[in-house]
């Protein structure tokens, strides 16, 4: 193989965590304190690192590890292309991850180590990485292995998930530099998994997948006893937590949310309502909505007494009184934003009891067969043995609460909730909304592990396994989860960007969708850490419309794409005008940014002309501002500036109803 220089680093199809056709930025001219020559000195290193990687074996066992390898040469890439050197130190810590890269690539080459490779032997602390399915990237995270590890073991060990707080200047670099070979200071009987969560989002959107895909590589590497997760974190960890805590209440033994934000208007001292299609999805990200859902989970909260962010804690126990539903509340005497010792003590006492005792089985422990639930939508629709399928109405509560008579019958109440399932083996008949009883026989070889009910007009009732999966394919497109927007929705699944080859209708559209690419391709890679995938028009395959959501950018002229399916959209645009809603736009001006189940593929996703809608600005400002800026639809004007951008304006936006139909 030829050297790779570093200025054609992202280019080296080595690199799977890279999509070609873009360049690596010059260092700005401002970065401090590196050096020409050290920048010079890391590309060169990073490219004998490329060439190490590339004399591994070309098979499955190397790929497996591969990952592991690819981080340490991310890191310095990734720090040097941002611009990301704020310290001396950072210099050196670049050059002992491209060390760490070049240990784990003589490791595997020499000491045929891909059964188990020697990383992964010894207690202490390892920064590990996966290949995320979002975008291709790879992703960090780190574990502490305690004494006795053995990934041959049938142990099954307890995992700690630790949530980390939001530092402006984390990167790869600096979170391998935070972790990578710290030794075991006390003993311990569970794994820790340090998330990486792509920096500074409070681990929503990619960054909450980040969280679970970082588990699921976890549970692929050592056995982990699924009834003892703890997950915890403090300050933006502590915001994660209420978030996924809250959002997804049955899968942790015990949550702790130490500070932390649990809703926008009072964290943000916002005293005016949002336009409406911004207000309504809050209910997505305000976790203290959520509140009811401390029922399905063992909650400790805490926070410092002189913290501000004791509000978030103060907030959900006024809730959780209201709803009356357990959450244990500690607040440090004369502490600012930090804990005290005897705090500390508590809240890792608490979940230590917790994890002792282990989430019960569903069905082991009679008390469990109870449960008290909301969501606001299909995206979070899970709890024990129920799944919300569909909703009357999405962002209002959807709730759903079952009790246990003495005879063993489970009798289910719901709100807002038009279909769901519940999984066979529920004991005695279930009734619904005193509908019923319906029996929930268990499950055999060759039936569904669910038993699906689906209400029409104001009646229950339960479909068989045959009309069960015919309702899966979703016959009247109706919102499900992850297929339920809003716009940034698309960005936590695999997603794909679908550039058009064409003549355009409008060349000023067409200058305007370009740039929204490219911002969208600056932004995600720098506040998201991942490259967005990009494929031309003339290019897209039958397997990538099966597997992922496309992005389409252009105008029915210059995508093909775009071409095919814009009969099939909610609007209608021609070559003279943009048809949203009833209302007339001038595509030389005015561009259409929407979500849609995929014509060619309606369990799939189709955005058009837009990528995330909230910006760097947003990203810099506070994670709280991370919340979805335009709904399912919008209609925005556009005009270029002096600066080669575009000054954009929000004309309109709306949000779809739960079958995809825009209100009257």
């Amino acid at each position: 193989m030829q050297p790779v220089r570093f200025t054609a680093f992202v280019g080296a199809v080595l690199c799977f965590w890279l999509w070609s056709g873009h360049r690596v930025a010059a260092q700005p001219a401002s970065a401090p304190p590196v050096s020409a020559e050290q920048t010079r000195q890391i590309g060169d290193r990073l490219d004998r690192l490329v060439e190490a990687m590339a004399a591994l074996p070309d098979d499955a066992a190397a790929a497996r590890w591969l990952p592991d390898v690819e981080i340490c040469a991310k890191a310095a890439e990734w720090i040097v292309r941002h611009g990301e050197f704020s310290k001396p130190g950072d210099v050196e810590d670049t050059f002992a991850a491209l060390a760490l890269g070049f240990e784990r690539s003589a490791a595997l080459r020499e000491d045929g180590g891909f059964d188990r490779p020697s990383w992964l032997r010894e207690p202490g602390t390892v920064v590990l990485a996966y290949r995320s399915r979002v975008d291709g990237s790879v992703q960090p995270y780190a574990l502490t292995l305690p004494e006795g590890i053995d990934a041959e073991s049938s142990r099954r060990w307890p995992l700690v998930i630790k949530l980390h707080g939001r530092h402006q200047a984390l990167n790869e670099v600096r979170f391998i530099r935070q972790h990578q070979g710290k030794p075991l200071t006390e003993p311990r009987e569970s794994i820790q998994l340090d998330v990486f969560g792509r920096t500074n989002n409070a681990y929503r959107w990619s960054g909450e997948t980040d969280v679970f895909e970082a588990l699921a590589d976890v549970r692929r590497r050592f056995s982990i006893d699924e009834r003892r997760i703890t997950l915890w974190g403090f300050s933006m960890g502590g915001a994660g937590a209420w978030h996924l805590g809250l959002h997804h209440p049955s899968l942790w033994s015990s949550v702790g949310a130490g500070a932390g934000f649990v809703d926008f208007y009072e964290y943000q001292n916002h005293p005016e309502r949002l336009p409406e299609y911004q207000h309504w999805t809050l209910h997505i990200y305000d976790a203290v909505d959520y509140a009811a859902n401390l029922a399905n989970v063992p909650f400790v909260t805490y926070g410092g007494e002189q913290d501000k962010q004791l509000a978030a804690s103060l907030t959900v126990k006024l809730a959780a009184l209201k709803q009356n539903v357990p959450l244990r509340l500690l607040v440090g005497a004369g502490m600012g934003h930090k804990f005290d010792d005897a705090s500390f003590a508590a809240f890792t006492a608490f979940h230590a009891e917790h994890a002792a005792k282990g989430r019960p089985e569903h069905y082991a422990d009679p008390l469990k067969q109870d449960l008290r639930f909301v969501t606001y939508t299909p995206k979070y629709n899970r709890c024990e043995w129920l799944t919300v399928l569909e909703m009357r109405e999405l962002y209002a509560p959807a709730t759903a609460t079952s009790r246990v008579d003495e005879d063993g019958n489970v009798h289910l109440t719901t709100n807002n909730i038009t279909a769901l399932s519940v999984t066979r083996g529920v004991p005695g008949p279930l009734t619904i909304d005193q509908q019923g009883p319906f029996e929930v026989p268990t499950a055999d070889d060759e039936s569904l592990p669910r038993v699906t009910f689906v209400r029409d007009a104001e009646r229950w009732s339960p479909l068989s396994d045959d009309q069960a999966r015919r309702f899966d394919r979703n016959p009247q497109l109706h919102k499900r989860h992850n297929l339920q927007g809003p716009i940034d929705d698309a960005f936590m699944q695999p997603f794909l960007c679908v550039q058009g080859t064409g003549t355009p209708w409008s060349r000023l559209h067409q200058d305007w969708a370009k740039w929204t690419l490219e911002r969208f391709g600056q932004e995600f890679d720098k506040w998201l850490r991942g490259r967005i995938p990009v494929v031309n028009d003339v290019d897209l395959t039958d397997e990538q419309i099966a597997t992922k959501n496309l992005v389409l950018f252009g105008d029915p002229g210059s995508n093909a794409v775009l071409s095919r399916i814009a009969g099939r959209l909610p609007i209608e645009w021609t070559r003279e005008r943009l048809t949203v809603h009833g209302q007339p736009y001038d595509p030389a001006s005015h561009g259409v940014v929407l979500i849609f189940p995929n014509p060619l593929n309606s369990e799939r996703y189709v955005v058009v002309n837009s990528g995330h809608t909230f910006h760097e600005r947003d990203f810099r400002a506070s994670n709280s501002w991370l919340f979805p800026k335009l709904g399912d639809i919008a209609v925005i004007r556009f005009s270029p500036d002096s600066y080669g951008s575009y000054q954009e304006q929000t004309i309109w936006a709306d949000l779809f109803d739960a079958g995809w139909k825009l209100p009257e």
